[in-house]
């Protein structure tokens, strides 16, 4: 039977928070999976702020630190494994689950590299996520709709990729990655109903979370 779990029992769940893969993963990992330059894009606006969701131990973010001081660099991760030491002056690291917690001011950049794979609410972040955008910031992320179900089970298939369409986002289905361009109150017609952290693996070959919801037309 097909578990349907509450964000709090979701979090708790050693799929979850204890997830080891790409932890440490480089900036150069970051350009790979995301298709983008994290320091480019950031230094578009000025000096910038990038937030980085599920940064794991925020290796990459503190080397990027350091080839860009002038860049503000928030990395935000449910488990806090992060690198020892003292961070450098410009990056700040919070221990929060993604689905509660909301920055103070708005971002040049969102970045979340594997990490929607493990959030119990996917569409719900990429909603709240959308509004913490500046007006020209870029969100972008590791996003496989294949883990995103409706109340029987089924795939959400062509209705979701349809409402995201129509939210704002861009949806590579083939390079499994999703876009957003600009801050914007993005809706999507869908109640979240719980998650499954006995998925099994998905494209990564590591346990993954399904997300379970319902159409809610609006």
């Amino acid at each position: 039977m097909t578990r349907r779990l509450d964000d709090a029992a979701l979090e708790a769940s050693p799929v979850v928070a204890n997830n080891a893969m790409n932890r440490g993963r480089t900036l150069a990992a970051y350009r790979r999976e995301l298709g983008v330059d994290p320091l480019a894009e950031a230094a578009r606006h000025g000096t910038g702020r990038w937030l980085d969701l599920c940064c794991g131990t925020g290796r990459a973010l503190v080397d990027a630190a350091g080839r860009s001081p002038d860049v503000e660099i928030t990395g935000v991760d449910l488990v806090g494994h992060f690198l020892p030491g003292v961070p450098p002056p410009n990056v700040r690291f919070v221990v929060a689950s993604v689905t509660a917690w909301e920055p103070d001011a708005p971002a040049d950049l969102i970045t979340c590299v594997h990490g929607l794979h493990y959030v119990g609410d996917k569409l719900g972040l990429l909603a709240r996520a959308a509004s913490w955008l500046t007006e020209g910031g870029l969100l972008v992320a590791d996003f496989d709709s294949r883990s995103v179900r409706l109340a029987d089970g089924s795939p959400a298939g062509r209705p979701l990729a349809a409402a995201l369409r129509r939210a704002g986002f861009g949806h590579d289905a083939r390079r499994r990655r999703i876009t957003l361009r600009g801050r914007r109150e993005a809706t999507l017609p869908y109640r979240y109903l719980g998650a499954d952290d006995r998925a099994g693996p998905n494209y990564t070959g590591q346990p993954a979370v399904d997300s379970y919801y319902a159409p809610d037309p609006q």
